[in-house]
């Protein structure tokens, strides 16, 4: 079993392309996304080939990730209290080191040449960008912001001041968020029964 520890971090994000027609760049941001764990992925406006963009995505991110083709701008709908987050490098936006990601978040990039429309850019509650001397492909793009969003919002033992990992893998308890269930006052009755039916088993 592929170990996924640390990536069922908080909250929910989705990920998408805006003008991008190039099958292959949106067919690795798919599949990028699908290893991140994206709660949905999305294209705005897109020539995108879908049987085309197989040859990047070979984890056939559609048939295990909700899609959504929006025809234009005025189509696009996203979940309610989900923050429009775009990928573009402008002197204005908040660099990504920066940046505090929301716990429910979709990221949006445009192509390299052109970058997100004006009309997107004005529909976006935060933009940032990734501060590089140039534009970067979209799936590279795409894979630096979930990572960094990763970084804030998956469960992962602290960094060690000196060089290598932690002494100790986290415990699963800690790594899950979850541990023994406490109780203010009183263990419930529906608890204390529960046991007692389990001990009685055979």
């Amino acid at each position: 079993m592929v170990e996924t520890r640390g990536t069922a971090g908080r909250g929910y994000f989705g990920i998408g392309a805006e003008g991008v027609s190039k099958s292959a760049n949106v067919g690795a941001l798919l599949r990028t996304a699908h290893a991140f764990g994206a709660s949905f992925c999305f294209t705005i406006g897109t020539g995108w080939d879908a049987r085309a963009g197989r040859h990047a995505d070979t984890a056939d991110t559609p048939l295990h990730v909700p899609m959504w083709r929006f025809d234009a701008l005025d189509d696009m709908a996203l979940p309610r209290g989900c923050a429009l987050v775009g990928i573009e490098l402008l002197d204005t936006a908040t660099d990504l080191p920066s940046f505090r990601h929301p716990l429910s978040a979709a990221y949006v990039l445009g192509p390299e040449r052109s970058g997100l429309s004006p009309a997107l850019l004005a529909r976006c509650q935060h933009v940032v960008r990734i501060p590089t001397r140039f534009a970067l492909n979209l799936a590279v793009a795409g894979a630096l912001v979930l990572y960094d969003r990763l970084l804030q919002h998956g469960r992962f033992a602290e960094r060690p001041v000196g060089a290598g990992g932690p002494s100790a893998p986290m415990e699963s308890a800690a790594r899950s968020g979850h541990g023994v269930p406490r109780f203010r006052k009183t263990i419930p009755d529906w608890l204390t029964r529960q046991d007692a039916v389990q001990e009685d088993k055979p």
